[in-house]
This record gives structure tokens, C-alpha cells and sequence, in this order.
């Protein structure tokens, strides 16, 4: 008998569908015509334990007992899905064959291999474990990738991150948990600072993000632009660009602070002679944007639709399992196997009956174009979100259902629509000395970008003009018939959205201080993952250190000073993006387990130390008191 695990019910029963029929149903399984059976998990069967179950003693929180490294870790069944625990159980000890069917990232392989190994199968059976692959919740999906099996013991890199990731945010999350909230109650703050090796990076992004913005001092800068007339009598205007003389007189970002330096300027140009010292002409093209991973989706999601990441993936996770109209959403990949590409007829087809909005956008795609999204080399256990070749009436969909279908069904089709080609026309001239530049550009053909809508198009480049700049040549002379001198304020950082935080947690090395860990994030960029991201910035607003004020996050009082309590490195992003980098590593097989292991072990007492040696007294009086049960007094 061949034993198929899958991660969730949904997955499950899709898979038995397109196996022998008849099936007959059985407590947490399906088992079909020809014997073999369809189990799963629903989410994790197993946890990690608790601390006391390692030692009684450490059911009370008490300093002394830190830092707790369990020698031998320890697995526990979760007791509200004990039931299923055990019938999968059954199933693996009675199975000749098993096929792991978890989801197709870290999480979905250790999720299933975990329940095997707690089962006590032997060796033999556990090294002829096969794995199983599923993107698309579509028949014709599945079929293909049940025909397409591979050794499980080829994911053991895989698994082996992922329990390294579980295990190092056990160490980190219930030492450095514990010890906050020692600290944060002796000195008076009421209920549980919670500690993660990423929650707590996030929240130091938007508290420093906050600081900065509190702490900015506004300066005002000054702009120059003159009218300048060709010897033909047409006029434009350019800008001046200050030498590197000025930079005395300028911020780091170039602007200049001096009114007088303007002022000069001006009167020095104005009504003076000058010479085109430079003409450029370009046609450029820009590609179609890559179909979405999970983070992009939810960070144009958010832009779009004001949907915050959770309800975003929450909205994906029906459209995959329910409706089965997108492929596997849990993805942070954006790039197609080939195989794919001879699909493109039935997944337009589909489009175009799901959505009448795209319809004409289907009838105008190019399907013999092939955008670079196409790459086998660049997709790994998954690839990038697209819609399948299934269709179902639109009124079977929420509105939050069909935004986000058709976000992902609009990124799919521009695969399939020309580069957007616009003209950059520019002109460099010189007056009494000084540099004007004047730069227009022009739209040829619009391309994919005709399938954005109206309404959603982001505001063009003021350089988009379709005022045209004269055709002069190098050499021509031109006069400074006016001018003007634009006062401008400096203005703060804007503060976090859901969208650019994140951006922020999936382009964290713009974030990083390290030069070092910055180089090695350029490959492996991203605090958390596509999974986790939602769930992390979601906890933060559960344990109130953070707010929202309209699409704005704001850090709170308590999520402020606790990021003041706490060592630098905790609450900036280097630490644990770097180690998000060796994770990556040890699942592509290029670092063991134990080096990642080691010194965070190792380190754990230096750490704690560290803390310990933080001011937590800003907190006083802050955070909420547990509830206790008050006793129901028993009837007369």
C-alpha cells in the first residue's frame, strides 16, 4: 500500500480525486480503488516542547535557570490534533510506500518528515520515503507531479534548514523572552515582552524609521531653472546642476543649502549667451515585470487594495485551495519552468472566462512572445504565482477574491505584451560657467503597461512630457532669457505601510550596516519568509508594539522603549538576516548543522549578559496585567 501525506484536508482530498475511484472515506484518510491510501496533516501534527518538559523547574521563569539548551530536543504531539496524529500514525506503520506531500518550501518537508520520524519507521523505509511536488491544486497538476516522484532523501538539505530555522527560534525566542520579561516586570512593566530573532528586527526598522522621523530637522534647499531660447526662437528650460565647487554650500544628497550660491546664480545667467555642450538621444525599453512571488503580490496588494499581508495571503490561500485558480501561493520565486509555457493557451482561455475585465486584455496578448520568466535555471521546489487553467463564474468570487486574481492574472498576460519604449531626449548647456540640463522623455508605445488600470497607474516621471524639446546639435548657441530660484523644505522618511515594510523585510540589506553581511545579502535578501512575513508583522500588532493611523504603522510607547532597552544587535536586522543567509546555505548544502548551531549556542550566554545589561525602567507601568479566572461560586 502507497501512503500519500498531505500537508492540509484540502490538499488531500485533491489528490485522492485524481486517483482510483471508487474511495471510501475513513477517520482523517481516504482510501481508494486499488488500496492505496490518502492521509495528511493539518498544519503541524507536532510541536516543539516546552521548556518544563525538558525540566519541571523551568515551568517558573527565574534568571538563574538561562540560558535553557536542550541536550536531546523533544517533539510532543499537539494535543487538539492528536486524533489525526494517530491515524496518520497507523497509516505510515501499515504503509509498503510513503510519498511526502507537504507543501513544496522548508516548511511543507519538515512539517511531513517530522510526523514520519516521530512514527519510529525504520531506516529502510524512511530512505525509500518518495517526495512529491504540487504547485497547481489542478487535476491535470497534480497527475503530472505524481508522475514526476523524486527520493525524499534529496530534501534532507531542505529539511535540515528548517529544523535548524525551528530550533534557533526556540533558543533565541524562550531565552531572550524570558529574560525581557524578568527584567521588564522588576522594573514595573506589567504581562510578557515577547522576543524573536525577527519580530524584534522589524520592530527596531519602524522604531528607528519613527525616531528619524521625530528627530528631523527641516532645511530649506534651493533650486535653479532658466529659460533658455535657440537661435530659431524656441524655448525650453533646463536645470542647473552644481559642480563639485558648490559642495561646501550642499547636503549629502546634493542639494544645495545656500540661498546666496542660488541667488548668485541667477543674476550672474540671466540675459547671458551660452553654447549646447551636449545633446543625447536614446530609445529605451523596459520589460514586462516579472510574474509575482508572495511578497510582491502582497506588497502591490497593499498599494492597490489597502490589504494588509495576512489578508492578502489569507485571500490566496482560497484562491489555490478552494477555487483552485492560482498556483501554489507561498512561493519566492518569480520565474516559470519552460514546461509552463506551452500552457499559456488554457491559462488565457481561463482568464478571460474567469474575469471579464481581462478578457479584451486576453484577446490582445501576444502568445508567441516569451519574456525572460521562462527559466528553469532560476526556479527551485516552486515557482512563481500564476493563474491555472481552471475557470469559475466570477460570481463565485468575493470582491477581495477577484482583485487579487486578477492582480495575478494581469501580471501573468503582460508575459505576453511588448517592453514599454519610451524616447529620453536630453540637452546640456552652459552658461557664464555654469551647468543647465534639460531632460524630456516620451512615450512610444506603451506596451504591458497598457493592461494597468487607468485609475491604478502610478504617476508618470514628471520628466513624461509631451512637450517636445527643440532638435539643437552640440556647439548651437542659446541665450538665458529668464529665470527663477525655487525654495524647497528637506522632508523626513515617510513612515512604514504594510507595503513598504515589506519591502523592507524582503530587501533588507539596503537595512543592513554590516558592509560584510550586506555583500552576502545581495543573493540571499530577506528577514523571515514568504511564509512568515504576514504572521510576524501581524504578532507585533497582537502584542501592541505597534499601531496603525489610517495605511501609516507607527511604532507604540512600549514597542519604543523596548527596542531602546535592548543590545543594538538585537534590534537591527544584521544578526538575523545573516543568519536567514546560512539557512539558505545549509538547505543548498554549502554549510552543516552544527556550524550554524554552534555559536549561537555559544554565544547565548554572552547575549544574555548583554541584556541584562539594559535600562528597562522606560517601560514602567506599561503593558496589561494577565487576566485571571475568577471562580464561579458554586449553587446552594
Amino acid at each position: 500500500m502507497i501512503l500519500y501525506i498531505a500537508e492540509k484536508p484540502s490538499v488531500g482530498r485533491a489528490v485522492a480525486d485524481v486517483l482510483p475511484k471508487p474511495h471510501q472515506k475513513g477517520d482523517g484518510f481516504i482510501r481508494v480503488a486499488n488500496g492505496d491510501v490518502v492521509t495528511w496533516c493539518i498544519g503541524h501534527l507536532l510541536e516543539q516542547a516546552e521548556p518544563d518538559a525538558y525540566d519541571p523547574e523551568y515551568k517558573k521563569w527565574k534568571k538563574e535557570h538561562l540560558p535553557i539548551i536542550p541536550v536531546e530536543w523533544k517533539h510532543l504531539v499537539k494535543s487538539q490534533t492528536r486524533s489525526q496524529f494517530n491515524a496518520v500514525k497507523k497509516l505510515i506503520k501499515e504503509a509498503d510506500q510513503l510519498v511526502n506531500m507537504g507543501d513544496p518550501d522548508r516548511v511543507g518537508q519538515i512539517l511531513v518528515d517530522e510526523v514520519i520520524n516521530y512514527s519510529g519507521v525504520n531506516k529502510a523505509k524512511r530512505e525509500a520515503t518518495l517526495r512529491c511536488l504540487v504547485n497547481d491544486m489542478n487535476p491535470v497538476a497534480i497527475k503530472k507531479a505524481l508522475n514526476d516522484l523524486r527520493k525524499n532523501t534529496d530534501f534532507i538539505p531542505l529539511a535540515t534548514s528548517a529544523l535548524a530555522r525551528a530550533r534557533a527560534d526556540w533558543l533565541y525566542g524562550i531565552n531572550m523572552t524570558r529574560l525581557c520579561t524578568l527584567l521588564g516586570q522588576s522594573a514595573g512593566y506589567n504581562g510578557v515582552l515577547s522576543i524573536g530573532r525577527v519580530q524584534t528586527p522589524v520592530l527596531g526598522l519602524v522604531v528607528h524609521r519613527d525616531q528619524e522621523i521625530e528627530n528631523f530637522i527641516t532645511k530649506p534647499f534651493y533650486e535653479v531653472f532658466i529659460t533658455l531660447q535657440t537661435m530659431a526662437g524656441e524655448s525650453f528650460t533646463a536645470k542647473w546642476k552644481p559642480s563639485t565647487a558648490c559642495e561646501p554650500y550642499m547636503d549629502e544628497e546634493g542639494r544645495v543649502l545656500s540661498r546666496k550660491l542660488a541667488e548668485v546664480v541667477l543674476q550672474k545667467v540671466v540675459g547671458h549667451s551660452g553654447n549646447v555642450i551636449a545633446v543625447k538621444r536614446d530609445k529605451k525599453k523596459q520589460p514586462a515585470p516579472l510574474p509575482y512571488s508572495l511578497s510582491s503580490l502582497q506588497i502591490d496588494a497593499s498599494k492597490r487594495f489597502n490589504l494588509n499581508a495576512q489578508k492578502t495571503l489569507d485571500i490566496c490561500q482560497q484562491l489555490y485551495e478552494r477555487h483552485k485558480l492560482i498556483t501554489y501561493p507561498r512561493s519566492d520565486c518569480r520565474y516559470l519552468p519552460k514546461g509552463h509555457y506551452d500552457e499559456r493557451y488554457t491559462v488565457t482561455q481561463s482568464i478571460a472566462k474567469t474575469s471579464a475585465t481581462l478578457s479584451d486584455s486576453v484577446r490582445k496578448a501576444d502568445l508567441d512572445l516569451k519574456s525572460k520568466a521562462w527559466n528553469d535555471a532560476k526556479v527551485g521546489a516552486h515557482h512563481a504565482i500564476i493563474p491555472t487553467s481552471r475557470a469559475v463564474p466570477a460570481d463565485r468570487l468575493s470582491q477581495d477574491e477577484k482583485n487579487i486574481y486578477e492582480l495575478v492574472a494581469r501580471q501573468y498576460l503582460m508575459q505576453f505584451y511588448p517592453a514599454f519604449e519610451y524616447a529620453e531626449h536630453q540637452i546640456d548647456s552652459e552658461v557664464e560657467g555654469g551647468l543647465f540640463i534639460a531632460k524630456q522623455k516620451s512615450v512610444i508605445s506603451n506596451g504591458w503597461k497598457a493592461l494597468l488600470p487607468p485609475q491604478k497607474t502610478p504617476k508618470q516621471d514628471a520628466e513624461f512630457s509631451s512637450v517636445a524639446l527643440p532638435n539643437v546639435k552640440s556647439g548651437d548657441p542659446v541665450t538665458c532669457i529668464d529665470g527663477k530660484m525655487d525654495e524647497k523644505q528637506t522632508s523626513p522618511p515617510k513612515r512604514f505601510t504594510d507595503a513598504t515594510l515589506l519591502s523592507a523585510m524582503t530587501g533588507i540589506a539596503r537595512y543592513v550596516s554590516d558592509p560584510e553581511i550586506k555583500k552576502v545579502l545581495r543573493d540571499t535578501d530577506g528577514l523571515g519568509t514568504e511564509a512568515t512575513r504576514a504572521g510576524i508583522i501581524e504578532l507585533l500588532f497582537k502584542r501592541q508594539f505597534l499601531t496603525k493611523k489610517g495605511k501609516e504603522i507607527h511604532s507604540t510607547e512600549a514597542g519604543k522603549h523596548l527596542v531602546n532597552s535592548l543590545p543594538k544587535r538585537m534590534v537591527v536586522p544584521d544578526m538575523t538576516a545573516h543568519w536567514e543567509s546560512q539557512l539558505e546555505a545549509i538547505s543548498e548544502k554549502r554549510m552543516r548543522y552544527g556550524q550554524f548551531m554552534q555559536p549561537l549556542t555559544d554565544g547565548l550566554k554572552a547575549l544574555i549578559a548583554e541584556v541584562e545589561g539594559g535600562d528597562f525602567s522606560a517601560l514602567r507601568g506599561m503593558g496589561k496585567k494577565p487576566m485571571r479566572k475568577r471562580k464561579t461560586a458554586r449553587k446552594k
